[in-house]
């Protein structure tokens, strides 16, 4: 069965402080080092420089079982089967800070069993389209030197190096890679995205018919 694009169980809003349980059981797995959580309170509170947002998936509505022996329900003739709501799941998180023009990518998670799966590349997108819609000309970040998976999907994506932090991180003198997009209007470089955007959400779409269930 064809599974429309617009009709895909994931999406990308902000994150409200319910989340931040979800959200920090991911961070423990994530990060070496941790933000404690009152980081993540502060920051969709009170830091109004910072956007935040949950990268959420909707499980479609399940059958509730009957219960035949529940008086009320016999009584009222109420023995078929009910549905339950929509069930959303948090599978990753991600944040920048808007500096005048510029959005810096200050973290960016996804929950460990679904990795691989193109999520990441899902939520890299929505931050950019938020940066863009709040009106930044361009994205930047730090990686570990150490983090090929994402320093690969940040440079599919157009990031470049364009400078280093050494002995950035603490748990291990790890220096930071610093990387840049090219100016959102410069170019083709939205096409660029538009183009990976088409494909990510052909993929999606293919491992969902081909039975990928999520948690």
């Amino acid at each position: 069965m064809s599974i429309p694009h617009s009709e895909l169980p994931f999406y990308v809003r902000p994150m409200q402080l319910a989340d931040v349980p979800a959200v920090m059981a991911i961070e423990h797995t994530a990060f070496s080092l941790p933000w404690p959580e009152s980081a993540y309170r502060h920051e969709i509170t009170q830091n109004e420089l910072a956007y935040y947002y949950v990268l959420g998936f909707r499980s479609p509505a399940a059958p509730q079982p009957a219960h035949p022996s529940s008086w009320w329900r016999r009584i009222r003739g109420r023995l078929r089967q009910e549905t339950e709501p929509p069930r959303e799941v948090i599978l990753g998180y991600g944040g920048f800070w808007m500096m005048v023009d510029e959005a810096h990518i200050s973290t960016l998670a996804i929950r460990q069993d679904v990795r691989g799966r193109g999520l990441g590349e899902f939520l890299l997108l929505g931050l950019l389209d938020e940066a863009r819609r709040l009106g930044a000309q361009l994205a930047t970040l730090e990686v570990r030197v150490s983090n090929t998976v994402a320093r690969a999907l940040y440079t599919k994506y157009g990031f470049r190096e364009t400078g280093r932090r050494i002995a950035y991180y603490h748990d291990n003198n790890e220096d930071a890679i610093l990387m840049t997009t090219p100016a959102f209007t410069v170019g083709n470089y939205w096409q660029m995205i538009e183009a990976h955007r088409a494909a990510l959400m052909a993929r999606l779409t293919q491992q969902l018919q081909e039975g990928w269930q999520v948690a």
